[in-house]
Parts: structure tokens; sequence; C-alpha cells
């Protein structure tokens, strides 16, 4: 009986490879880069499982080539870049890799946080470019961190795990969600907000919604016009949710103090005009971006294909109705 195939769009970490030719034969996109749209098309044809990232796009046209596949197993907690009713339609499972992702993404979204506010990034060029000759009382001053009031959109697991590292700052949270959390309020003092309201009073705003077609721009000029001018906006969720245009000129303007962002509008190209700014930091996707993480996502992603074409169900479904 001949071995069921994978095909995985891009090279990831050994261990999940290794346990994919355990049990099927395995073809990979050797390039570390995007896989090209045809080859993409022309692969899934002849597998039984697709593995991909979060930048390969999964449309209509890839899912109606993949006659035999029986599971998409998305390398991320998002998977806007699927259709997934088109897949739960053709009876294909679409799988994510939550929660081993929460911490790192928490991290790098203080992380950006701290370095805003503090100017590291501006400090660390200042130095190498020689220019840092005795310490200064006004020289790259930032703003404070501690006591200030910090508001979440979106208090999902990467959301909770933000408000959770506030603690240590002893910051007021105010934060935005479709629905109340009130364990997010009793064991952390949070306050839900409407978004006007969470918007005009924190001083530090962190992005953690998916990227839907409600989110999409849910950042905007109207909103930027309604935050503080010593706000920060940081933004570790998914590009589109800010509209880059807009967050240019607020930036320029001094409608908002600065920025952090990991992710842009069309990645990896980003508004014309960021880099030219230095109240905002550009990191490269690098969210999850921990040997740990990056690891467990590349083995849940390979345990749900597993799982699958061995007969049982996704570990991690986000098309329950396939089930």
């Amino acid at each position: 009986m001949s071995r069921k195939k994978v095909y995985i769009t891009r090279p990831i970490q050994d261990q999940a490879i290794a346990l994919l030719k355990e049990h099927f034969d395995v073809s990979l996109n050797q390039e570390d880069k995007v896989v090209d749209r045809e080859r993409l098309m022309k692969a899934v044809e002849d597998v039984d499982a697709l593995l991909c990232l979060i930048n390969d796009r999964v449309d209509r046209d890839v899912i109606n080539r993949a006659v035999r596949v029986k599971i998409i197993a998305n390398y991320g907690a998002g998977y806007n870049n699927i259709d997934v009713e088109e897949a739960a339609r053709k009876g294909i499972f679409v799988t994510n890799t939550p929660d081993v992702l929460t911490d790192a993404t928490a991290d790098l979204a203080w992380g950006l946080l701290l370095a805003t506010a503090r100017r590291i990034v501006e400090s660390d060029k200042y130095t190498r470019a020689g220019r840092f000759e005795s310490w200064s009382p006004t020289l790259l001053l930032g703003r404070s961190v501690a006591g200030k009031t910090l508001g979440v959109i979106g208090a999902g697991r990467i959301g909770k795990a933000v408000v959770k590292r506030s603690l240590g700052f002893d910051m007021k949270v105010l934060y935005h969600n479709r629905n109340r959390d009130k364990e997010l309020e009793t064991q952390y003092k949070a306050e839900w907000a409407d978004k006007q309201t969470l918007l005009s009073q924190s001083d530090f705003i962190s992005l953690h919604v998916p990227l839907t077609d409600q989110t999409r721009h849910l950042i905007g000029q109207r909103e930027f016009e309604t935050m503080k001018d010593t706000a920060v906006l940081i933004n570790t969720a998914r590009g589109p949710i800010v509209d880059e245009k807009a967050l240019v000129n607020a930036l320029r303007e001094g409608l908002i103090w600065g920025a952090g962002l990991d992710v842009y509008e069309r990645e990896p190209e980003f508004e014309k005009g960021l880099k030219g700014l230095d109240n905002v930091i550009l990191a490269t996707h690098v969210g999850s971006a921990t040997i740990e993480a990056r690891t467990s996502m590349a083995m849940m992603a390979a345990e749900n294909v597993v799982s699958v074409l061995s007969g049982g169900k996704p570990l991690n479904p986000v098309n329950i109705a396939v089930l």
C-alpha cells in the first residue's frame, strides 16, 4: 500500500519534518521564501495534506486543485490566509497552532512597548553613530511606563497575557472585547471600556484581534485623532488592522507619540514614510520567533496532519463544521 503524501510550503523545524517522514512521503519547498503560487497549485494536486505558513495564500483556486487533501495545517495561530469556508465545503479540515505562541508574542508586544517608550532603538543608533559624548538631562527623553494606562484591544489568549505582564508596572488596564471577561476583571483588575473610551484614555494601546472584515482598518485617522498625543500604539496582531497611511500621518503630525510594529498592511512591504520616522520601531514579524515557540508550532502542525491522515480527528480544528 502506497504511503500518503504531505507537502510543506517552506522549511520548518527538523523535528516536525522527521515526525511526518515517519508516517508519510514528504515533499518540501527547500527555499526559505514564500512558495511560488503556480508551484503551490501544482503541488496540492497530488498530496493528502498541506502544511502551510501564514503568508501562503490558500484560496478557493488552490483548494479546488487539492482534490485529495484531507487537512490544511496552518503553521500559526491566525488563519486569515486560508479560505476556511471553501475548505469546509470540500470536507477539508483546517487547523492552526494556538496557545504555544502566546507567551512569545506577549513578550514581544511588551518589548516593543518598552523600546518605543524609552527610545531604545534610537539610543542604540545614536551611540553606534559616535554621537554619545556625555550624559545629558535632555538626551533622548522617553515616556514612563509604570503607573500609566494600558489599553488592550482583543482579550484573547495573547491579550490576556499582555494584561498579566502589566501587573509588574502597576498600570491601570482598560480592555475592549466583544464579550466581558469576568476573570480578567477580577484577577487583573482590568476594566472593560468601549473603543472610544479606551482610545482616549490609554497611554499605551496594544492590538490583539484577528484580521476579519470587521477589524480591517480598525485603527485609522479617526481613531488616531481620538488618542492622546502622548499615546504609543503597538501592533503584533495583523498589519491590515491598522491603516498605515493614517499611521504615517499620525506619527508625522504628532497625533500620537510613537508606535511599535511587528506586522504590516502589505507585508513584507510597508507604507512609504514609515522608514524615515524615528518614532516608530519596525520589527520583522517575530512575535512567535523563539526557538521554543516555533518548535512547538511546527510539532503541533505536524501532529494535526498525523492524526487526520491516520484516521483520527484534528487536534486544533478551526472549521468545526467539518467534524
